[in-house]
C-alpha cells in the first residue's frame, strides 16, 4: 500500500520495502487482522435455528384410555424463525465484518505514515550530522590557516582558541543528535517489529520536487476513515433489517409419542396401539415495544453517524489544508536558505581570498561559518517537513 510515497532515486521503493515489512509484522495490525476473522466466523455462527426440544414424561399413575393405558410422553419439537430471518442476520454479521476490514485499512496506513515520519526523522538527523562533519573540517582548515597567521604575527592565539571551541559545540552536537539517532531508530524498528538495533538503510540525500503534486480536497471521500462510517451507517441498516425479521411470528413443528399398553380384560380394535400426534405451533410478539424501541434506537445511531462523519470530515479537511500549507512553507525556507547558503559561500570565498592578502578576519570567519551551519540546518529540516507534510497529505487523500 504506497500511500506516502514521493521521492528521488531508490528512496520509495526501499520505504515501500520498510512499510511491506512493517504491515507483516507489526502486532497491532496482526491484532486488527484477527479481530477481523472474528468478524468473518460471525458469518457462520449467524446461521443458526433455535435448539431442538425434546421432552420426556412419565406416567406415575398410568391413564387409562379405551386402547390401553398411557405409559410415558416422548416430544420433540423445532422452532423455525420467520422467512429470511437468518439470511438477514448473516447480511449483519458481513456488514460488521466489512467494517472492521476498513478499520484494518486504517490501521495498515496509520502504521504506513508513521514509518514514514520516522524514517523522515531518521534522515533528517543523519543529514544534520553530516553537515556538522563538513563544519568541523571547515573549522579544522580555518585552524590551520589560524595557526600560520599566528607565527606570522598576523593572528593572536585568541582566533585559534576560538576557532577549537567552536569545533567542541559542533561536536557536542554531532554527539547529541547520535544518542537522538538511536532512539528514533529504535523505535522505527519496533514499528517493524524487529531487534531494536536493527541497522536502518537511508537514502543519501534528497531533495524537494520541483513540482507538488496538485490535489482537490473531493479526495478525501475516499479516505478510510469517511469509508469507517458508510460501512457502520450499513450495518445498522442491516441491523433493523434483522429487527424487523425477528419481530415477526416463529413457527414450529413437532411430534408428541405416547406408548401405549394392552388391555388384557377385553381386546379392542388397536388395541396397545401407540399414539403419534404431529403438532404445529406459532410463536406470535404480542408485545413487541422491544423491537420498536430497537427501531428508534437504529433511526437514532443512523443520525449519530452522519454527524460523526461530518466531524471527522471537518477535521480531515482542517488536516488537508495545514498539510498544504506547510508543505508550501517548506518549500519557501528550502529556497530562501538556499539563496543564503549561496551568499554565505561567497562570503567564504571573499574570506579566503583576503586571507592571501593577509588581511583575514577570524571573527568574520566564525561569523560566516556559524550562518554556512545555520542554512544548511534549515535546508534539511525545510526537507524534513516537505515529505512529512506530503506524507500525511499522502495519508489523507489516497
Amino acid at each position: 500500500m504506497s500511500i506516502v510515497l514521493i521521492s528521488i532515486g531508490g528512496q520509495a521503493q526501499q520505504l515501500q520495502r520498510y512499510i511491506e515489512e512493517a504491515e507483516a509484522n507489526n502486532p497491532e495490525i496482526q491484532a486488527f487482522e484477527l479481530r477481523y476473522n472474528i468478524a468473518e466466523e460471525k458469518v457462520n455462527e449467524a446461521n443458526w435455528l433455535p435448539n431442538t426440544e425434546v421432552n420426556l414424561g412419565y406416567f406415575v399413575s398410568e391413564p387409562e384410555t379405551r386402547v390401553g393405558a398411557q405409559r410415558a410422553r416422548i416430544g420433540v419439537k423445532q422452532m423455525l424463525p420467520w422467512f429470511g430471518t437468518v439470511t438477514a442476520r448473516e447480511n449483519y454479521a458481513t456488514s460488521m465484518a466489512e467494517a472492521e476490514y476498513v478499520e484494518i485499512t486504517i490501521a495498515k496506513r496509520k502504521l504506513a505514515l508513521s514509518v514514514a515520519q520516522s524514517y523522515y526523522r531518521l534522515y533528517e538527523t543523519r543529514a544534520k550530522q553530516e553537515v556538522l562533519d563538513e563544519n568541523i573540517q571547515l573549522l579544522k582548515t580555518y585552524e590551520r590557516l589560524a595557526l600560520t597567521s599566528v607565527e606570522v604575527g598576523k593572528a593572536s592565539a585568541v582566533d585559534v582558541l576560538r576557532l577549537q571551541i567552536r569545533q567542541n559545540e559542533l561536536q557536542q552536537q554531532k554527539e547529541v543528535l547520535e544518542e537522538e539517532f538511536s532512539a528514533e531508530q529504535t523505535t522505527f524498528n519496533n514499528l517493524l517489529n524487529r531487534d531494536e538495533n536493527s541497522t536502518v538503510d537511508l537514502v543519501a540525500e534528497m531533495k524537494i520536487p520541483e513540482n507538488d503534486p496538485i490535489y482537490g480536497t473531493d479526495a478525501l471521500s475516499l479516505n478510510p476513515e469517511l469509508l469507517k462510517y458508510d460501512k457502520l451507517y450499513e450495518s445498522v441498516a442491516q441491523s433493523e433489517l434483522l429487527n424487523q425479521r425477528e419481530s415477526l411470528p416463529m413457527v414450529g413443528f413437532g411430534v408428541d409419542y405416547l406408548p401405549v399398553s394392552e388391555r388384557t380384560d377385553m381386546n379392542p380394535i388397536d388395541n396397545g396401539k401407540d399414539v403419534l400426534m404431529p403438532m404445529v405451533s406459532v410463536s406470535i410478539p404480542i408485545f413487541n415495544n422491544r423491537y420498536k424501541s430497537i427501531s428508534r434506537q437504529n433511526e437514532l445511531r443512523q443520525q449519530e453517524i452522519e454527524t460523526q462523519k461530518e466531524q471527522r470530515l471537518n477535521v480531515l479537511e482542517s488536516a488537508f489544508a495545514k498539510g498544504i500549507s506547510q508543505r508550501n512553507q517548506a518549500r519557501i525556507k528550502f529556497n530562501t536558505q538556499s539563496k543564503n547558503l549561496k551568499q554565505a559561500k561567497d562570503a567564504e570565498q571573499i574570506l579566503i581570498k583576503n586571507y592571501e592578502t593577509g588581511t583575514i578576519d577570524f571573527n568574520d570567519v566564525l561569523d560566516i561559518q556559524e550562518l554556512q551551519l545555520k542554512f544548511q540546518i534549515n535546508q534539511i529540516e525545510s526537507v524534513q517537513m516537505y515529505y512529512v507534510q506530503q506524507s500525511i497529505i499522502n495519508y489523507l487523500i489516497q
